[in-house]
């Protein structure tokens, strides 16, 4: 039975009443609580935004363009640089005649009046981009008609020195400033600097006010990235790899010159090439082709250029007591052909006319013989040699400063047969980047030395301090001085009396090994395809300069000793002149 206190006049219950009434205060109290949550969420979690929206509605901002770094040649020659050009932009609420804007606008800088009109009337966008990279003569011109909410702002064109040389390593940028291959790229952070901005107060439609405040934030430049390569070397060379393509007519040709004390590298060439001023954007098959840096990024067969390699392996051995080496003194019989796993393998040499029968490793190297690579090779088995593959950096990458490089095509030790080992003592059934070779090479003659390979030497801030160097990183030693120099001694023999003939440069010691290997396509050689190269150095006692070229496809006569290796000393004569090297007698 229900207890009743009392009634009003109506017969309701005071009960029941003073439920109606809190269950009201409950609820205003949380609507009151939903407001205070939303004010809270506004002011602390949604302000940053709301106040940068106002702010936007009624401020401007005109774009400081921070000047890109330049790059430079180890001696401070500017190879990219910076051309002062503008962007022009309009504020449509900022016009006072849509049309008389559009048709100044057209006509100074080449654009359809009809659409630029259209764009100008469109109130609802905040701004429209007019022009950009425009010369000093237009922004000239366009002042002098001092037209209401039309705007330009200082940008930056690159430009470079050299047109086409060391386009592939340069690099080139976009329309709005931003690395997008090559050293342009790689070094992006360091080169593009940070924007600033003018600032100022407008009215609701974005004209700006009266006694408007300007707040002015400072573009930061970037710094200048100074590179290993020496100019004077490397048109050296474009010239000397523009005369080889033009005369053996090759699908492509390529060269590296380095300092094998450090490996910096002093000139990198791949021809044919592109005008980095003229850069073909809207030819995108053509451009991708024209701007590989194939030295980097293209894997080949070296052929008997890799025979130093394997050379290098054998003295080392030999001098460290592994019987199964051969000495500097032994006699290989060079002369038979030699059967494994099924394979043939001979010397290049007409043997019927008893040409170089028996020969000691010195000997080998001059003629460039097979077989006796393969003794060495299957002598010395797969867990040393590869072992040695490794040290010299082959089936990794070198670690160069460079997008894209490769990492070479290498079969692996656990499946490798002895047909492989047999023809990888003499460059087959291995495929390499030019980099990785002349690297390679580098380490072989030095004094055993493999170095990280780079193109940056430094970093240089607006006021011209140095910031940062790039010290030489050496990653291994790949083998003792000993072998280096007596190999050094051997690869010398191979230009004065061996089929590097036609490098040797009088009154100078050069070394290198010539190499000539044919190409394969779909898994079968390619007939009448070669690759021609030559890697060669000097002094050969001390060396100082290296050079890798290589010919892609040459007609007719296609030896490495016959097309690339006068190209080596056509360039090592050019650096003797510009360092005005004296002879050694």
């Amino acid at each position: 039975m229900e207890v009743v206190i009392r009634k009003d006049n109506k017969g309701f219950s005071i009960t029941v009443l003073q439920k109606r009434l809190l269950s009201t205060a409950l609820a205003i109290t949380f609507i009151f609580c939903i407001i205070f949550a939303r004010l809270l969420y506004v002011q602390l979690v949604w302000g940053t935004e709301l106040t940068l929206k106002a702010s936007d509605q009624w401020n401007r901002e005109i774009p400081v363009i921070a000047q890109r770094g330049v790059i430079t040649d180890r001696n401070g020659t500017i190879l990219a640089g910076n051309r002062t050009t503008y962007s022009v932009f309009v504020r449509p609420n900022a016009v006072k005649n849509a049309q008389y804007t559009a048709t100044i606008l057209a006509g100074i800088f080449a654009l359809d009046p009809k659409g630029l009109c259209e764009k100008i009337s469109n109130t609802k966008v905040s701004e429209i981009t007019v022009a950009k990279q425009a010369d000093k003569e237009k922004i000239e011109k366009l002042v002098s008609y001092n037209l209401s909410g039309v705007y330009y702002s200082r940008d930056n064109s690159r430009t470079y020195t050299y047109n086409d040389a060391l386009c592939q390593v340069l690099g080139f940028t976009s329309t709005d400033g931003s690395g997008l291959s090559g050293i342009e790229k790689y070094y992006q952070s360091i080169l593009a600097g940070k924007d600033g901005e003018i600032k100022y107060s407008t009215d609701i439609v974005g004209i700006q006010t009266e006694n408007s405040v300007v707040v002015y934030s400072q573009a930061t430049n970037g710094d200048e990235v100074r590179l290993t390569i020496d100019i004077d070397i490397q048109m050296a060379a474009e010239e000397a790899m523009k005369r080889v393509y033009a005369s053996s007519n090759a699908q492509s040709v390529s060269c590296i010159v380095l300092n094998p004390q450090n490996f910096d590298i002093l000139a990198l060439v791949n021809y044919p090439s592109y005008d980095l001023n003229s850069v073909p954007r809207d030819d995108t098959e053509t451009l991708n082709a024209l701007s590989r840096n194939i030295v980097v990024s293209d894997i080949y067969e070296p052929g008997s250029t890799f025979k130093v390699v394997t050379a290098a392996a054998d003295l080392e051995e030999y001098f460290s007591g592994n019987k199964s080496a051969f000495s500097p003194s032994y006699v290989f019989n060079g002369s038979r052909t030699r059967t494994v796993d099924g394979t043939k393998i001979k010397c290049w040499a007409d043997h019927s006319n008893g040409r170089h029968s028996n020969q000691t490793l010195s000997s080998a190297l001059n003629n460039s013989c097979n077989p006796c690579f393969t003794d060495i090779a299957l002598s010395l088995g797969s867990k040393t040699f590869y072992k040695y593959l490794q040290a010299f950096g082959f089936g990794n990458v070198t670690g160069l400063d460079f997008n894209g490089e490769a990492l070479g095509m290498l079969v692996p030790q656990t499946v490798v047969t002895n047909g492989d080992l047999a023809r990888i003592g003499f460059g087959q059934t291995i495929a390499v980047t030019g980099i990785q070779l002349a690297c390679a090479v580098a380490a072989a003659v030095n004094g055993g030395n493999y170095y990280t390979p780079h193109l940056l030497k430094s970093i240089v801030s607006t006021d011209g301090k140095t910031v940062a160097e790039q010290p030489a990183v050496l990653k291994n030693k790949a083998i003792s001085e000993k072998a280096s120099s007596l190999l050094a001694e051997m690869l010398e023999g191979v230009v004065t009396e061996g089929s590097g003939k036609k490098a040797f440069i009088e009154g100078y010691r050069v070394g290198g090994k010539t190499g000539t290997a044919q190409k394969y396509e779909d898994g079968h050689v390619a007939q009448g395809k070669y690759v021609s190269s030559f890697c060669g150095f000097f002094p050969a006692n001390n060396p100082q300069f290296l050079a890798l070229i290589i010919v892609d496809e040459p007609q007719g006569t296609y030896y490495g000793s016959a097309v690339a290796a006068p190209v080596a000393k056509e360039i090592f004569e050019d650096i003797i002149k510009i360092k005005k090297i004296e002879r050694y007698v």
